[in-house]
C-alpha cells in the first residue's frame, strides 16, 4: 500500500515545486488582477481542455456562474466542452477544431481564455489559442510536462513539471481555486470581511 503516501507525496512535492518558482507565484497574482479587471468591464472567460482537463474547465466556469464561496454577482464564463458542439464540430470540421469554432463563437475581442492541456500539445487546445489570440483575448495555459508548444503561446503559462496526467491536474485544479478566489477577492472584497 505504498502508492498510498506516495501519491500524496508526490502531488506534495509538486505544489511545493510550483511555489518555490518565483515566477509562478507573481504570474498568478498577474493573471487573478487581469481576469478579475476583465469581469470588472464585463468581459467573459472561455476555457477548453480534454478529458479530465474539460472536467476542469466545466468547474471553472460553474464556480464563476455559480459561487466560489461566498455568494455574489454571477460571472460570464464558458466551458467549450458541449457535447453536441463537441460531436457536431468533430463530425464536420475535424476533433482539431472543435475548441476554436467555440472560441469563434463566442469570443470577442479583450475576453479570456484559459487553454488547459497536460501535454501542452494538444492540437484543439493549440487551435483555440491562435483563434483566442486572432481576437485580441488574454491568453492564460494551464499546461504539464515541459509545457510543450503552448508554452510560448500564452500569454501567461503555468507549467506542472509532472509527467503523468493526474499528477498534472491536481495542481492544475488549486491553481484554478486560487484563481477563482483571487477574482472574488478582487471584486467582492467586503464578502471576505471578518
Amino acid at each position: 500500500m505504498d502508492f498510498i503516501k506516495n501519491n500524496f507525496f508526490e502531488t506534495a512535492k509538486l505544489i511545493e515545486a510550483f511555489l518555490n518558482t518565483d515566477d509562478n507565484y507573481t504570474h498568478l497574482q498577474k493573471v487573478i488582477e487581469l481576469i478579475a479587471e476583465k469581469h470588472r468591464l464585463g468581459y467573459k472567460g472561455l476555457v477548453c481542455g480534454n478529458g479530465g482537463s474539460a472536467c476542469d474547465a466545466m468547474h471553472y466556469a460553474e464556480e464563476l456562474t455559480g459561487k466560489f464561496r461566498k455568494d455574489r454577482k454571477a460571472l460570464p464564463a464558458i466551458s467549450l466542452t458541449d457535447a453536441s458542439h463537441i460531436t457536431c464540430v468533430g463530425n464536420d470540421y475535424g476533433f482539431e477544431y472543435i475548441f476554436s469554432r467555440g472560441v469563434e463563437a463566442f469570443g470577442k475581442e479583450n475576453d479570456y481564455l484559459i487553454a488547459i492541456s497536460t501535454s501542452g500539445n494538444s492540437p484543439n487546445v493549440i487551435k483555440a489559442v491562435e483563434a483566442a489570440k486572432s481576437l485580441n483575448m488574454l491568453t492564460i495555459g494551464l499546461l504539464g510536462k515541459d509545457g510543450g508548444k503552448l508554452k510560448d503561446m500564452v500569454d501567461y503559462s503555468f507549467v506542472v513539471g509532472a509527467e503523468t496526467s493526474d499528477r498534472v491536474q491536481e495542481v492544475h485544479i488549486l491553481i484554478l481555486h486560487t484563481v477563482i478566489e483571487g477574482i472574488e477577492r478582487e471584486l467582492f472584497e467586503r464578502n471576505y470581511e471578518v
